[in-house]
């Protein structure tokens, strides 16, 4: 059978037969019936999933962090006894420069 004559047939076919607004018997409780299987995409749970994988890898790096602090030497001096790092200071000082800057002079209004 030739597939452009069998091509023409049913288009033909399909222009002659108008739809209806006939719906199928049961057609709306075979759709909410599937619909109810369906179940609820929780989207709090996908986020805990996630978060609970994740929990591995921050942990290591974590735990790499903590031993490459304590077991990496603090920086000495060329004679003198090894240096304590001290964070809190740092921070402090870092924090604090901006507020001990002088304040922007106000010609610029």
């Amino acid at each position: 059978m030739n597939l452009d004559d069998l091509q023409r047939k049913l288009i033909r076919v399909a222009r002659a037969d108008l739809p209806t607004d006939r719906v199928p018997y049961g057609f709306e409780r075979r759709i909410m019936a599937r619909l109810k299987n369906h179940p609820v995409l929780d989207q709090w749970a996908f986020w805990a999933q996630a978060l609970w994988r994740a929990t591995a890898p921050c942990i290591a790096v974590v735990l790499l962090i903590a031993a490459w602090s304590v077991l990496s030497p603090a920086t000495p001096n060329s004679n003198q006894a090894p240096q304590t790092i001290d964070v809190a200071q740092d921070l402090e000082n870092t924090v604090f420069a901006a507020a001990d800057q002088e304040p922007a002079p106000e010609s610029f209004r």
